[in-house]
């Protein structure tokens, strides 16, 4: 009798102990659940030098920024709060902010709104070498777009049993090129579809980004607002205001350096695929699978307006790629940086409001994408 009881109560145990990591799980990893934003919106350094104000820090009165040597573990940034704006030129394209930064009191909600206008969009072209990729006009190509700021050509590609799609893109204004959040809304469990994401913000082209709502490390910044900046091991890709996109060891980012150089977006994934002086990498601190043959999602850096990304199909009649061989890709394809973004399943292309790749176990939902998008208006 004593036995069965035992064994009841081992059972029970058991059962309480499922249920609770069931609810965990639940609570931190499937529902969804809005997260608190550091929420400051980082200003247009070239906006402000055009304007002759000061391009420093540009952090608001009485803001406060701790662990001034490095990157932030819990979020103490005191900056503009409440639901901000962050858009192109015209103030189409953007993305609304959404969640819980800490407001001044002592400003008023029109101080902030006038702070918001101050830094979105671009308004400084970036460099005219590349003229003659856009037109007067928007012109559209079953595989390709231009108009007066974006030119981008899709082409689907083989290399041996591995199929990839190529996004080569030109943007004038770098505000073209956005990140959107599922439902909006910056947090955990928030998930749709890249498909309904570009549909939503009237997306060009669209692939997905680095699902920074799967884990709470790493830096977050999004369409120029900080929404995290977490300690991570991760490398860490930025893209600036002047066009310019840097890839760095999580150790070496600095939230101060991302607000005085300009940051506009921000990843964390990785890990980085090409060395500080664009060369080939062939060795990866990461387990053989992940280091093996699979689908993924990349973007890559030619110079300043002149970007690709890349999205690679595996798992069925494509192969997939190992990370030596998209860091070789990267580097014949003349890229000064590249950086790896989620993949497997989560690794899709969506062009002309069409899913154009062959995802993975049908592709998944993802908390980001990555967008090229108009700012302007164009007949």
């Amino acid at each position: 009798m004593k036995k069965h009881t035992l064994i009841r109560n081992i059972l029970i145990d058991l059962l309480i102990t499922g249920v609770a990591l069931v609810v965990f799980a639940l609570f931190h990893h499937v529902l969804p659940r809005q997260q608190q934003s550091l929420g400051f919106v980082i200003p247009n350094p070239l906006r402000q030098e055009e304007s002759g104000s000061n391009s420093g820090l540009a952090l608001p009165e009485n803001a406060v920024l701790i662990a001034s040597a490095g990157i932030n573990d819990s979020a103490p940034l005191l900056a503009r709060g409440g639901k901000q704006q962050s858009s192109g030129r015209n103030g189409k394209g953007g993305m609304n902010t959404k969640g819980g930064s800490a407001l001044n009191g002592s400003e008023s909600e029109a101080e902030a709104e006038a702070a918001e206008d101050e830094t979105a969009g671009s308004a400084v072209t970036l460099s005219e070498k590349f003229a003659g990729k856009y037109t007067e006009s928007v012109v559209v190509t079953e595989n390709s777009y231009s108009s007066p700021d974006i030119s981008i050509t899709v082409t689907e590609n083989s290399l041996g049993r591995t199929t990839y799609y190529l996004a080569d893109i030109y943007v004038r204004d770098i505000t073209c090129f956005q990140s959107a959040l599922a439902r909006d809304t910056y947090g955990s469990g928030f998930r749709d579809s890249i498909e309904n994401m570009a549909l939503l913000n009237n997306a060009l082209l669209a692939v997905n980004g680095d699902y920074y709502g799967n884990t709470g490390e790493g830096v977050v910044i999004r369409n120029g607002v900080i929404y995290r900046a977490n300690r991570t091991d991760c490398d860490v890709c930025v893209l600036y205001y002047d066009g310019t996109m840097r890839v760095m060891p999580g150790s070496s980012f600095s939230v101060e350096d991302a607000i005085a150089q300009g940051a506009w977006q921000a990843w964390t994934f990785g890990p980085a695929l090409l060395d500080l002086d664009g060369s080939v990498l062939t060795s990866f601190s990461s387990t053989s699978r992940i280091i093996s043959a699979n689908p993924r999602t990349a973007i890559g850096y030619y110079e300043p307006g002149h970007y690709c990304l890349i999205v690679v199909d595996g798992r069925g009649d494509s192969a997939g790629i190992s990370l030596p061989d998209l860091s070789q890709l990267f580097y014949d394809l003349g890229c000064q940086a590249a950086y790896n973004l989620d993949g497997g399943n989560s690794s899709i292309m969506v062009w002309n409001n069409q899913v154009i790749n062959e995802p993975s176990g049908g592709g998944r939902e993802s908390s980001d994408a990555l967008l090229i998008a108009e700012v302007e208006s164009y007949e």
